[in-house]
């Protein structure tokens, strides 16, 4: 055969193929990579950043990997409203698919930013009362997530019977800037109190955003003045409060996670009920009980999720 012959041939035959490339072209149109905002109300020094590593894990388990299907672009704020409203407008301009929030002040901001971007909220107080959404079954909007706690847990904060006998004077040390916070003490504007008046009262109750940024300072006054005091999470304790009974940080990231999952996968927020956490831990530092000249009865040790000696 010719060798005119043999590419008139070939040439015949190629203009008969299906258009392979036509196919790939849309599916990876339809695969294009998807965004994912991340906005944290802490600092990157905070625990927020172990979290955030959970909730990257469980994306990946669940098929995103960074660099191929997904890219996360994640802001810190540091309990800081100016700077959570920077962080909330660069995320919204950036065209994210779905944004992942923690704590009242970045949410706050991201609502007041859009209400159109899907978001992914966690360790909320109060999303219901503060206007954040409908009702915890039917969030409505662009917002759904997990809340913080059920209120019924802050009355096991104030109680502290178990661990001494004697009567308290009790006094909530919160952020009274941040809306979220109300919730849990509703019209006692006189609970929004200056950490230098704690040494007045007898006991002392902290679960603001802000206060966990600023917890060695918390924990250091605390023991300054002698206070006993009951925090909502663990890594208080380990910085040296005395105990705290509250949701698992890493159930609530894995939990968004998922819910980023299910919203890049075309579910609306709308539709996706609000949680509540499924378990709750209690921490006890035993030897700041004794530096209080506390002592901590057996059964209540034995309840503890984790001593820290």
């Amino acid at each position: 055969m010719r060798r005119r012959d043999f590419i008139t041939l070939v040439g015949g035959a190629a203009a008969g193929w299906p258009l392979v490339d036509q196919p790939f072209a849309a599916r990876a149109q339809q695969e294009r990579m998807k965004r994912v905002g991340v906005l944290e109300s802490g600092g990157i020094e905070t625990d927020q950043q172990a979290g955030v590593a959970v909730f990257r894990e469980i994306l990946r388990q669940l098929g995103w990997i960074e660099g191929r299907n997904v890219r996360l672009e994640v802001r810190w704020s540091g309990a800081d409203p100016a700077k959570a409203r920077k962080n909330a407008e660069e995320l919204a301009a950036l065209q994210t698919d779905v944004i992942m929030v923690t704590g009242a002040v970045g949410l706050q901001t991201l609502l007041q930013t859009t209400r159109s971007v899907p978001t992914v909220f966690n360790s909320i107080a109060d999303p219901v009362g503060s206007g954040y959404i409908d009702s915890l079954a039917r969030p409505g909007g662009n917002a759904t997530g997990f809340i913080l706690f059920d209120y019924a847990l802050t009355a096991k904060w104030v109680d502290s019977r178990p661990i001494r006998c004697d009567p308290v004077r009790g006094a909530i040390c919160w952020n009274g800037s941040d809306c979220d916070q109300h919730a849990w003490c509703p019209g006692d504007r006189a609970g929004h109190r200056e950490i230098c008046e704690l040494p007045k009262w007898r006991s002392d109750l902290d679960g603001s955003a802000l206060s966990v940024l600023h917890r060695d300072l918390v924990v250091g006054l605390a023991a300054k003045h002698k206070l006993p005091a009951v925090y909502h999470r663990r890594y208080f304790i380990t910085g040296g409060g005395l105990m705290s009974y509250g949701s698992e940080t890493e159930e609530q990231f894995r939990g968004a996670a998922q819910y980023v999952d299910r919203i890049l996968k075309g579910e609306k927020p709308a539709d996706l009920p609000v949680q509540a956490p499924t378990k709750y831990e209690l921490v006890i530092n035993r030897k700041t009980a004794q530096a209080l000249g506390l002592t901590v009865p057996p059964s209540l040790l034995a309840r503890a999720d984790d001593v820290i000696d």
